[in-house]
């Protein structure tokens, strides 16, 4: 019998294969050796499809920027500009949440990134249409993706050790359940999540009110 044929080295396994070496171990851990191996082809094959490194972990950044919901922002959508800001971050967040570790590369900003210059030209338009001045229309994207990326880069909850005896009142009067939080993770960093969005949407509509 003819052996099986392996699949055809292209962009999409690569930046897989890279996704995955991220997620388990960092942005270090991507090099052409340990993709080729996972691929198993030699490793200049790669430059075939990615010239450096920086362009593979790009283009993993574009990958999770895809996964971002935009139709908030559609012509057809009714949601208004408040609504769709709050619904879009949270599916921002969510695109995020399994991936903290391609977050540094995403925080350098969208760059040439197809899927990431479609996300700001979404939000910015979206702002525009709304009645928002461009320049504050600029800031206001900007300053919704330092609050999403920020929350992705880590947890507070996880911060604390799950040890009583490491938060002695006699040192720390205050956080005295603080051992505690690590395993309300998700309900304290979802939280703390929505009151902060909620926080910065409503001195948004002040701002608009004032425009009006």
């Amino acid at each position: 019998m003819a052996r099986p044929r392996k699949p055809l080295l292209n962009r999409e396994r690569i930046v897989e294969a890279a996704g995955v070496l991220v997620d388990r171990e960092g942005l270090e851990a991507v090099s052409t050796r340990r993709l080729a191996a996972a691929l198993g082809v030699s490793g200049p094959s790669l430059y075939n499809h990615f010239r450096t490194k920086d362009e593979i972990l790009e283009a993993v950044a574009d990958a999770v920027s895809a996964r971002v919901d935009l139709s908030m922002f559609g012509e057809e959508d009714p949601r208004d500009w408040r609504t769709a800001l709050h619904d879009w971050a949270h599916s921002y967040r969510d695109a995020l949440a399994d991936h903290p570790n391609i977050v540094p590369v995403l925080a350098r900003g969208p760059g040439r990134r197809p899927s990431g210059l479609r996300v700001a030209d979404a939000v910015f338009g979206a702002m525009t249409a709304a009645g928002w001045p461009p320049a504050q229309a600029t800031r206001i994207g900007a300053l919704m993706r330092y609050f999403i990326l920020g929350s992705a880069v880590g947890s507070f909850a996880r911060g604390f050790v799950d040890d009583e005896a490491a938060y002695d009142p006699a040192d720390y009067p205050h956080p005295g359940q603080a051992h505690l939080l690590a395993e309300r993770q998700r309900e304290v960093d979802e939280g703390a999540f929505e009151a902060g969005l909620t926080a910065l949407l409503d001195g948004l509509a002040l701002q608009y009110e004032a425009l009006a």
